[in-house]
């Protein structure tokens, strides 16, 4: 792309709300910066239609033993793979089912190696490194929406035919072209010129957010709007599971802690466990019959 076609770009746009920021005092600069993050959820509202299909494919490609890739570089990349590691101790799904591909590898996450996103074989080998199959969704995520690393993933993984997303806060970006499904929410110019890492980075954040959290619902991972997949590593997380528990069936304390350990430790088995008046054995049978969802594991048992 050249200078001038960068510039154009409504993420390398100058705002107009935002000329005087450097001569405001630190208050205003918080409110014209708090002004444009509320246009944010406005951005976001528009593409849900095409975050829907986004998490169709997704939940297509783990219900039949893919996977959810999320590929970027900068900020993007981050983003990803924030999303990724967070999902396994919320809820107890393998690391290898929600990937987050950083270019430049783990270390660009803590250090800037920028130099990466400019190439496109770059991102295809990293694809071929985790052996991307036709079963995968992939996820390229670039402001820009024009990112070379982001590119060369993408054609890799359309070769192979596996889903394919692009999401970018540009229309008509590059990357849009050669996914199965363009998401581009377009925030408007960032308060500082270019600065990414703030409304575009936010909006990609919410996205992101939406697609593991829409899959993982869709997986019977969330009964109601509890997190009752929750892997119980330390103490607050079993007090947790304990609220949890207890919410939904109305148990007593201490009856909740013997049930949930009797589960090892396991939210969902205690649940059934109680509310079908059954041992461990026979709760863990209904639910693998049920594709781990609550209410039908109850039902089944009540059939």
């Amino acid at each position: 792309m050249q200078p001038s076609q960068l510039r154009s770009l409504t993420t390398e746009s100058r705002n107009p709300n935002t000329m005087g920021i450097s001569q405001a005092n630190p208050l205003e600069m918080l409110q014209m910066i708090n002004e444009e993050d509320m246009k944010v959820a406005q951005a976001v509202n528009r593409v849900l239609p095409h975050v829907k299909t986004a998490s169709d494919f997704a939940y297509e490609s783990i219900s039949n033993g893919g996977r959810l890739v999320y590929l970027g570089a900068g900020t993007s990349g981050r983003l990803g793979v924030m999303d990724a590691v967070e999902c396994p101790p919320t809820y107890s799904v393998s690391p290898d089912v929600i990937v987050g591909i950083m270019a430049g590898g783990d270390s660009a996450f803590s250090h800037a190696a920028e130099d990466v996103e400019d190439s496109e074989e770059a991102g295809k080998q990293d694809l071929v490194h985790i052996h991307l199959t036709s079963k995968d969704t992939i996820v390229g995520i670039a402001a820009s929406g024009r990112t070379p690393y982001i590119i060369g993933a993408l054609n890799y993984a359309k070769s192979i035919g596996a889903k394919t997303v692009a999401l970018s806060c540009n229309e008509q970006a590059k990357i849009s072209e050669l996914a199965d499904c363009a998401i581009e929410v377009i925030v408007g110019p960032e308060a500082i010129t270019g600065s990414t890492r703030m409304k575009a980075a936010s909006a990609h954040k919410m996205i992101l957010n939406m697609l593991s959290t829409s899959v993982m619902i869709r997986q019977g991972k969330v009964y109601e709007n509890l997190m009752v997949d929750v892997k119980v590593s330390n103490h607050k997380l079993k007090e947790r599971a304990i609220t949890i528990i207890q919410h939904v069936t109305n148990a007593p304390y201490e009856q909740a802690v013997k049930t949930l350990e009797a589960a090892d430790l396991e939210v969902k088995t205690a649940i059934v466990m109680l509310q079908t008046n059954t041992d461990k054995k026979t709760a863990k049978d209904l639910l693998n019959k049920t594709n781990g969802h609550i209410d039908k594991a109850i039902a089944h048992h009540q059939s």
